[in-house]
């Protein structure tokens, strides 16, 4: 007993431990839950020796076993949260998730007719097992089994990093450790124990060295919500404050530096009226306040002063969705108080002049690269999270002018999946976002990190291949068409494995000699587009799951 009491103390240490020594996640909330089933087992087989009462020895027993059950739900809830699956979880999954756990635990707790588990003495420290107790174990071995098939599952996905396969990897050690050290104490202390003496502390101590494994995980790999935390610390360290808006002007976003200038919380209602209103305002508000409320697509700012004397710069940009719809704003609060004091002073001091007002312009060129980069947030499609056909069309006519004045190859590959609808009626809408998303995603994997992808509508998609002439493009695209292919997409809930084809068209401009840099770019991209569509036109027509190339290798348009 006095083992099982040791164990205790050892992995009350670990909880502490991983307390103060990472930060806290979503993930290591569920640990801190599934921690302290697993603490519950030794302490509660230590009270079962120590206390004489038989009623409150039950009580441990079955608390011990309750725990278990409890143990084996959270384990299959903390392996959900290790591969990224929780995304799929809705609050009736989980719900119905801990159903089995709960029903075994109150079967074990309440012991009905002692089916569970009864005295062989006049005490519960020899005790035997009834039919309820293997009932219980079966469902626990349901949870393991569970948490096996989503850990295998997420260590053979392609998608999966090199980073998450190790650490599955070793908690499966940790998991086979636990479930050995238990079924060998089934064995020993349950099914031979009218032959072998009794061996305590054998699952106590299988659960702390498998607790080893789960702390040396979440010690060493800190990556757990890595997006998330990164996410929160770039905006936390930019030093103007940041406030993001959705189209009902609630805050669902707002830094630490955004405190110096408003207090407002996520959740709150931000009125723009009523704030210009309680601050002065250095020229028209009306020029702010006018295309801020059209939602122009555009930067605009305002410079404000506060009670305090504190001066600041007001940008605002709206954000956009996939499909070009305003969804809200971004609102940087610069303070400029500084800057201004140093205009100030122009007619006094030239020199610091000049030297203030490039650091003025350096700080300003910061800030709209960082709501350029969040700008570039909208620019994504929502579903494929692949690029959109606009951020395309802007990049390309960013970089069509030096192609052309460089003689710079570059290439087009257009394709869309083959008998799409097809998957939309017979599986449905759901089932054909997902082929849309793991499709996008394979694709990826098969294109060089220079390459573009975008959503081009609908089943269809675009390829940007710059300095790429016609031979590499038609390899590129021949990769692309063969990952396609041999990729197979698992539909929830039914767990069927469907696989599609994608018929591609290659657009190849390598041939410069009597060009020039065309007149409006615009247009010229849309006549690529198009000749692009012919050779997808004709790879369905020849039978889809094929590449044809255009007979462009110039420009002409």
């Amino acid at each position: 007993m006095w083992s099982d009491l040791f164990l205790f103390a050892l992995l009350s240490v670990l909880l502490v431990y991983i307390f103060f020594a990472v930060r806290i996640t979503n993930l290591h909330k569920v640990y801190f839950v599934f921690h302290f089933f697993m603490m519950l087992w030794p302490l509660c087989q230590f009270a079962t020796h120590i206390v004489q009462e038989p009623r409150v020895q039950l009580l441990y027993v079955t608390l011990s076993f309750a725990a278990c059950s409890l143990l084996a739900s959270g384990w299959l809830l903390f392996t959900l949260f290790l591969t990224g699956s929780e995304k799929r979880l809705s609050s009736k999954s989980v719900v119905l998730m801990f159903v089995p756990a709960v029903f075994s635990a109150l079967l074990a707790i309440f012991n009905p007719l002692h089916l569970f588990t009864s005295p062989k003495t006049d005490n519960y420290v020899d005790r035997s097992y009834g039919p309820l107790f293997w009932l219980v174990m079966a469902v626990i071995i349901g949870y393991l089994l569970t948490s096996l098939f989503v850990l295998l599952r997420s260590l053979r996905s392609p998608s999966s990093s090199v980073s998450l396969k190790k650490q599955i990897r070793i908690v499966l050690w940790g998991g086979f450790v636990l479930a050995s050290f238990a079924a060998l104490d089934i064995l020993l202390n349950v099914g031979l124990r009218s032959f072998l003496p009794i061996i305590p502390g054998l699952t106590s101590l299988g659960i702390f060295i498998a607790d080893l494994f789960f702390v040396f995980v979440i010690t060493r790999y800190k990556v757990f919500d890595l997006v998330t935390i990164a996410h929160e610390d770039i905006l936390n360290t930019i030093p103007h404050g940041i406030l993001v808006l959705d189209d009902q002007e609630e805050v669902v976003e707002a830094n630490r530096a955004l405190s110096l200038f408003l207090g407002i919380e996520v959740g709150e209602r931000f009125d723009i009226d009523a704030f210009l209103s309680s601050v002065d305002v250095v020229g028209d508000r009306r020029h702010f306040l006018e295309p801020y409320k059209r939602k122009e697509r555009d930067l605009f700012q305002i410079e404000l002063s506060s009670g305090s004397g504190v001066r600041f710069l007001l940008q605002a940009s709206p954000i956009f969705d996939a499909a070009q719809l305003p969804i809200g704003h971004i609102l940087t609060f610069q303070d400029v108080s500084k800057e201004r004091q140093l205009v100030q002073e122009l007619n006094r001091k030239n020199d610091v002049l000049h030297e203030r007002n490039l650091s003025l312009d350096r700080t300003r060129q910061e800030l709209s690269k960082a709501n350029l980069r969040l700008e570039e947030m909208a620019l994504t499609d929502s579903l494929t999270r692949c690029y959109n056909r606009h951020y395309l069309t802007q990049r390309l006519t960013r970089e069509m002018t030096a192609n052309v004045e460089q003689r710079i190859p570059f290439s087009f590959i257009l394709f869309d999946i083959d008998f799409f609808k097809t998957i939309n009626d017979r599986y449905g809408h759901v089932a054909g976002d997902e082929v849309l998303y793991r499709t996008a995603r394979i694709v990826q994997q098969s294109i060089r990190s220079t390459d573009v992808l975008a959503r081009y509508g609908g089943e269809e998609f675009i390829l940007y291949l710059p300095c790429t002439d016609r031979k590499m493009a038609q390899k590129i695209a021949e990769q692309v068409r063969d990952a396609v292919e041999k990729n197979e997409v698992t539909l929830e809930p039914t767990q069927e494995r469907v696989s599609v084809t994608v018929s591609l068209g290659v657009l190849s401009i390598e041939d410069f000699e009597h060009e020039q840099v065309p007149d409006n770019l615009e247009e010229y991209l849309t006549h690529l587009f198009a000749e692009v569509d012919k050779p997808l036109y004709q790879a369905k027509k020849n039978g889809r799951n094929r590449i044809e190339l255009s007979d462009t290798r110039r420009i002409s348009g």
